[in-house]
């Protein structure tokens, strides 16, 4: 088990004149599970300044802010991403404290991450042990140590909630992703809406469940910004997917849901309070709601590929060609 207090200390005491900045950079899925901790620093930190960077950008166009007194979390599943092991090398050098996640002990990455953290995988039902939970708990107890937060509290108690939340969701939606996938099995487009910490999990969904692992065209949305142009394509022959979280942008889905039941007929609804989260603090439980996405996500795409016959793993260009 990681023990991420352990984590915290151990990058607090690596610069003693503190830190004003918390810069997050991965590739693809890995960059996806970043987006709740980039969020919630936008969201509730007052003085650290923050960012979230696909790592080839980093690489490229590397804040000049970068430096002593900022902290850079590095994720590769693989722990070879070309980007961003080359990421992590750029922060060190520049002086930042470099935190590498990645499923491989023998990572390139780990020999550019300062705090390194070999997290386990393929237990959907103990999501704490994930990169984006490991993350999440290790950011907003930094935020806490370095300035200040206030619901420490009620996000310990949300981590030891989680995982039966969604162990009992995903019991709870095998019935419909498997009628989602008999329904839409042959359909090749289709909308994801979301908004607040789960639009990175609108995003993901989109670029990688459904275009990289089953070859699908699919377009995320922000549902505050479905009503300045998405909305005109509405039909009842295009397909939506709707992130319904809890928190303060529920609102915002809400409403672009509204619209959807009148003006559209193939609409799929994953409700975070329907799903077991506003067992929650409500002021903190916005923050868990993509944790809880990506897994009952996982079960929606298992369903999709099942029914089409397209293997989750299979590639045709990523691996096999350059690029």
């Amino acid at each position: 088990m990681i023990d991420n207090h352990k984590i915290v200390e151990d990058i607090l005491k690596r610069n003693q004149d503190g830190y004003d900045s918390i810069y997050f950079t991965a590739c693809g899925g890995s960059l996806v599970d970043m987006y709740v901790s980039y969020y919630f620093l936008q969201a509730e930190a007052k003085k650290v300044t923050t960012g979230w960077y696909t790592a080839n950008e980093f690489d490229h166009v590397t804040p000049k802010r970068l430096g002593k007194k900022s902290i850079v979390f590095v994720c590769s599943h693989s722990g070879v991403t070309p980007e961003s092991v080359n990421a992590a090398k750029i922060a060190q050098e520049r002086g930042a404290t470099t935190v590498g996640l990645t499923f491989n002990n023998k990572a390139p990455l780990l020999k550019y991450s300062d705090e390194k953290i070999v997290y386990e995988w393929g237990n959907e039902k103990e999501v704490v042990n994930n990169p984006m939970a490991i993350m999440l708990d290790i950011t907003s107890q930094l935020l806490g140590n370095i300035e200040g937060y206030d619901e420490l509290d009620e996000f310990k108690d949300g981590f030891s909630k989680i995982d039966t939340i969604v162990d009992n969701a995903i019991e709870q939606v095998q019935p419909r992703t498997k009628a989602f996938a008999d329904k839409y099995g042959n359909e090749k487009m289709f909308y994801i809406l979301g908004s607040g910490p789960s639009f990175g999990h609108a995003y993901g969904f989109a670029i990688c469940s459904l275009m990289e692992m089953q070859w699908l065209d699919a377009a995320p949305i922000h549902s505050g910004e479905y009503f300045h142009g998405p909305f005109e394509t509405t039909d009842e022959n295009h397909n939506y997917i709707v992130l319904k979280s809890l928190g303060r942008t529920r609102d915002l889905d809400t409403r672009a849901l509204n619209f959807l039941h009148k003006h559209a007929k193939k609409v799929e609804v994953i409700d975070a309070k329907e799903l077991g989260l506003d067992m929650i603090d409500s002021r903190v439980a916005e923050y868990f709601s993509p944790i809880l996405f990506y897994t009952i996500l996982s079960e929606y795409r298992a369903k999709l590929a099942d029914k089409r016959n397209h293997s989750l793993d299979v590639r045709r260009y990523m691996g096999k060609v350059e690029y």
